[in-house]
């Protein structure tokens, strides 16, 4: 089976000018999945996936390093620097003093001796403890954003990470990082789909050179209602003028929808499945493309943001 060649972005502000894949597996855990994390990135890598996001909170990191470490004992590539390694800084390490040691603790587990990008989770701090979700209001303390990113930075100044980052940040939340940032954030990840389309904040980062990766790219999450991208007859109507085959399922002409219309965003994303044919069913969007009448319907779909927040309750501050 070739392999996908996956285009990828320039990601400023990082060493080197590194390059990231505009598609990458997600790899927080999957009730539901009946795949191991590491089985998953290593089919992941014979598809030609080369982008992983993972992070300290989803308990994988260990698992997403011995996938790597036998992708490169079984020759599926020669050497680590061919793949795109995502981590994230959860809260309860989002202080001054414990980043690079968090840090550190992450490269460890995933037996790597540095990452291409490293994020901060959520824009919030909570006392040092174990990962809990979601978080108890009562856990949380004054968050340092210019101690923080003051050690963001200081990981890659020591070579620890390629690029450092942020993951769920708003307009005003980055206008207040760029305003003392030496190293500007590289990446914003955030929630981002037909449903959720953020056209604001896109514009604001691509102003300010900030690429943004989508999460949550096709729109899941049955425990918190309707899907309102997949079940959507807008969708249904357009994936029905895109058929590829007669035989193809609707869900998945669906899923293509979504995803080409991120790619024709200039967006990076995240996609998060575990099934072998719905991996190769995400890499199928790079030989054609939407209409103009497609882009007006996609235009009509109902916006309303998915993830709320991490916390309970949930915070009045947290978004615009």
């Amino acid at each position: 089976m070739a392999a996908t060649t996956i285009p990828q972005v320039t990601l400023h502000s990082s060493s080197g000018h590194r390059k990231m894949p505009v598609i990458g597996l997600g790899t927080a855990p999957e009730a539901t999945s009946t795949v191991t994390t590491k089985d998953a990135v290593l089919e992941a890598i014979k598809q030609g996936y080369r982008h992983f996001d993972a992070a300290s909170a989803y308990g994988v990191e260990q698992s997403v390093g011995e996938a790597i470490a036998e992708a490169l004992k079984l020759g599926l590539i020669q050497s680590r620097d061919e793949l795109f390694v995502t981590s994230k800084l959860w809260v309860t390490d989002n202080h001054a003093h414990t980043i690079v040691p968090a840090l550190q603790k992450s490269l460890r587990t995933l037996q790597l001796e540095y990452l291409d990008l490293y994020l901060i989770h959520w824009p919030i701090a909570t006392k040092p403890g174990k990962v809990v979700y979601p978080i108890e209001v009562s856990e949380i303390v004054e968050f340092d954003l210019k101690g923080v990113w003051e050690s963001m930075e200081e990981c890659q100044k020591l070579g620890l990470t390629k690029a450092i980052g942020v993951s769920n940040f708003s307009i005003s939340r980055l206008e207040k990082l760029l305003s003392f940032a030496t190293i500007p954030p590289a990446v914003n990840q955030v929630e981002v789909n037909l449903g959720w389309q953020q056209q604001q904040l896109r514009e604001f980062c691509r102003e300010k050179g900030i690429t943004v990766t989508a999460f949550s790219p096709l729109r899941k999450g049955a425990s918190r209602g309707a899907n309102l991208v997949m079940d959507n007859d807008i969708l249904k109507e357009l994936s029905d003028a895109h058929g590829k085959t007669v035989a193809q399922k609707t869900d998945m002409k669906n899923l293509q929808i979504c995803l080409r219309w991120l790619y024709e965003q200039d967006l990076t994303f995240v996609v998060k499945s575990y099934d072998k044919d719905r991996m190769k069913q995400n890499l199928g969007i790079f030989e054609w493309s939407l209409t103009e009448d497609d882009y007006k319907k996609i235009a009509e779909i109902h916006q309303d943001r998915l993830i709320k927040g991490p916390t309970k309750p949930l915070l009045d501050d947290l978004w615009e």
